[in-house]
Order: structure tokens, then C-alpha cells, then sequence
């Protein structure tokens, strides 16, 4: 969807200032959330798309105003609560009112702390063929929904080359509006710098976006 934490190519933010030195955590509790994040998950109620869904949908005046991981702590609030984890009552209290998890849930144990933190293998076989080949020229579609998407903002009605295929992987665009994995082909599309940047940009300058297929379409010049 379009909101503010697609940031990239907006203007008047200002200049990107790392922070020299920076600590992985500023804080203990910012460890303890990544710890919560990662259990949650665990339990299998969502994955990492609808959690992004999620934090896209914070106003935008909140997510320019919270750090990070506050913006992690109220998006697993807000999740939790919409996906039935806990009920308001319970959260406001700390007490839960069943005692237990459901056993379809998946709960974190301590044996299991490391694959918690194993990044998912997300690709999926199937049988249709890819559409687009290494080498040919795709553009972007102009997309605008009011769900989840994968395609920034900067590089939407672009046009580039395919440099890579990437295998079929879920679609997260179909996992947050129908729960449905629908695995795509996914591409690595490269673009001159000024085709995403303006005549401006360093001519040496490219930009690789991971593009899944409904993205793409062929330029109509060909």
C-alpha cells in the first residue's frame, strides 16, 4: 500500500546520518522485543508479510515519531489483538483468561531458540514456466492497492532488464489480502540510475529490485 513507511525517492527527509559506533540494541527492551517478535511468529498465526502489513499501516505521524522497535511493540500489539493471540481485557491486565495456548499453536521453546531466527525458505515448486528470461526488457507495473505489495513506489512504471532468475516463491500480496500463499516467479530486474533517479544520476549508478511476475509486463515498444 501507499503510506509513509515507502520512503524511498520522497524528497525533504533529509540526508541519511548513520550513527558511528551504533549499539546492536539502544535498549534492553528492545532486545527483549525482538525476542517477542520472534516468538510470536514461531507460533505460526501469521508471517513476516502480514507483520509488515501491519506496520504499514501505522499513521503516519506515529511512524516517523517512534523508533524502530516501538513500532515493532505496537504492531505485534495491534496483530496479536486482530488475530485473536489475546483479547484486550488480557493485554490490559496481563492475565489470561484461558491459561493456555491452543495446541494447534506452535510454542517457542527454549530447544528451539535458534530456529527461531533461521530465515524461512519461502520458494515453492510448481509447474508453470517463468514468463520473462534473463535478459529481456520488463517494466513495472503502476501499482496502487490498498494492501500489501513487495513493489516500492520509486520503482513502479520503470523500465529494466531481468538479470536473474529467482525461482517461485509466495506471493506476499496474495498471503495478506486471501491467506493464500499463491507462489509467484520472482526476478532480479535491473535499472539505470536514471531511469529510477532522474537525468541527474551518476551514470555509473544501477538499481536491483526482486520483482515478482504479476509486477512485470513486457514494454509495449517491443
Amino acid at each position: 500500500m501507499d503510506s509513509i513507511h515507502d520512503v524511498g525517492g520522497m524528497e525533504n527527509f533529509g540526508p541519511v546520518r548513520p550513527e558511528r559506533n551504533e549499539p546492536v540494541f539502544h535498549d534492553a527492551w528492545e532486545g527483549t522485543m525482538l525476542g517477542l517478535q520472534r516468538a510470536i511468529l514461531y507460533l505460526g498465526l501469521w508471517n513476516i508479510d502480514v507483520f509488515r502489513h501491519a506496520q504499514e499501516r501505522i499513521h503516519p505521524m506515529e511512524y516517523l515519531s517512534w523508533s524502530y522497535y516501538e513500532r515493532w511493540a505496537h504492531t505485534l500489539i495491534a496483530t496479536a489483538l486482530e488475530r485473536g493471540l489475546f483479547n484486550e481485557e488480557e493485554f490490559l491486565t496481563g492475565i489470561s483468561q484461558t491459561g493456555r495456548l491452543s495446541k494447534s499453536l506452535n510454542p517457542l521453546t527454549a530447544k528451539d531458540i535458534g530456529k527461531a531466527f533461521v530465515r524461512g525458505n519461502f520458494e515453492r515448486e510448481g509447474t508453470e514456466d517463468p514468463k520473462f528470461c534473463v535478459g529481456d526488457a520488463v517494466i513495472t507495473k503502476e501499482l496502487h492497492v490498498s494492501g500489501h505489495t513487495r513493489l516500492p513506489r520509486y520503482a513502479r512504471d520503470k523500465i529494466g532488464t531481468i538479470i536473474a532468475v529467482r525461482g517461485r516463491h509466495v506471493f506476499p500480496d496474495s498471503v495478506v489480502s486471501h491467506g493464500k500463499e499463491a507462489p509467484q516467479w520472482l526476478y532480479t530486474v535491473e535499472f539505470e540510475g536514471c531511469e529510477i533517479w532522474g537525468e541527474a544520476t551518476d551514470l555509473t549508478v544501477s538499481n536491483l529490485v526482486d520483482a515478482f511476475e504479476p509486477y512485470l509486463s513486457r514494454p509495449e515498444y517491443e
